[in-house]
C-alpha cells in the first residue's frame, strides 16, 4: 500500500510537470556560446562554441522560469583560426576526444527585477563540475516568427577561472606574465522556441 501511495505521488508529479510547465528548447541556428580570454597580458583572445542546444522551462503562466539545461559541442569552437582551433580540443586545453560536451543544469532561479535573473547552477566541464552563476537578461516577451513559432530570447553573462575546471596548461613569457590568462569571459545568447 505504501509503495503504490508513492508510485502514484510520483506518476502525479510527473504528470504535472508535463501537463502545466511550459518547455522551450534552444534554437541552435539563432544560439552562440562566446568567450574571451587574456593574451599575453597586452590584448584579447575571443571564440565561439556553435552548436549549443538546451531547454528552459517556464511555470504554467509562462511568467517565471523555473529550470533551464544547456549543453555545448565542445568540438564546435571556432577562434578563427583553424590551428588554434586544433590546439584547444587538443588534452592541452579541452580535450575533446575525452570529454566532448560542456553542460549547464540550474539549481536555482532567482529573480532579480524585470527580465534579469541570477541563476545558480553546475557547469560540468573537462571532467570537473562546480558551481557557476549567471546573469541572465531577458525572457520577458514573446515573439511569433513567421512560420508560427513562439520565440524567447536571454542573454547570458559569466566569468569562471579555466584553472577550476583542470584546464592548466600555459607558458611564461620573457617578461615574466603568462601567454594565457586565467578568467574567461562568458556571453551566451541564446534564442528558445516554445514547444
Amino acid at each position: 500500500m505504501k509503495k503504490m501511495i508513492t508510485y502514484t505521488i510520483l506518476a502525479f508529479a510527473v504528470f504535472t510537470t508535463s501537463v502545466f510547465a511550459q518547455t522551450w528548447t534552444v534554437d541552435p541556428a539563432h544560439t552562440s556560446a562566446d568567450f574571451s580570454i587574456q593574451h599575453m597580458a597586452i590584448s584579447r583572445v575571443t571564440g565561439s562554441f556553435n552548436q549549443v542546444t538546451g531547454r528552459l522551462v517556464f511555470d504554467k503562466e509562462g511568467k517565471h522560469p523555473e529550470s533551464v539545461d544547456i549543453s555545448i559541442d565542445v568540438a564546435s569552437i571556432d577562434t578563427g583560426v583553424d590551428q588554434r582551433d586544433e590546439h584547444l580540443k587538443s588534452p592541452d586545453f579541452f580535450d575533446v576526444k575525452t570529454y566532448p560536451t560542456i553542460t549547464y543544469t540550474s539549481k536555482e532561479i532567482i529573480p532579480q527585477g524585470e527580465g534579469r535573473y541570477k541563476v545558480i547552477g553546475i557547469l560540468n566541464m573537462h571532467g570537473v563540475s562546480k558551481a557557476v552563476t549567471l546573469a541572465v537578461e531577458g525572457l520577458v516577451g514573446n515573439e511569433k516568427d513567421p512560420w508560427g513559432n513562439t520565440r524567447k530570447g536571454a542573454h547570458v553573462t559569466a566569468e569562471l577561472n579555466r584553472k577550476d575546471f583542470g584546464i592548466v596548461y600555459n607558458a611564461v613569457l620573457e617578461s615574466g606574465n603568462v601567454m594565457i590568462g586565467e578568467t574567461v569571459d562568458i556571453v551566451i545568447n541564446l534564442e528558445f522556441i516554445k514547444q
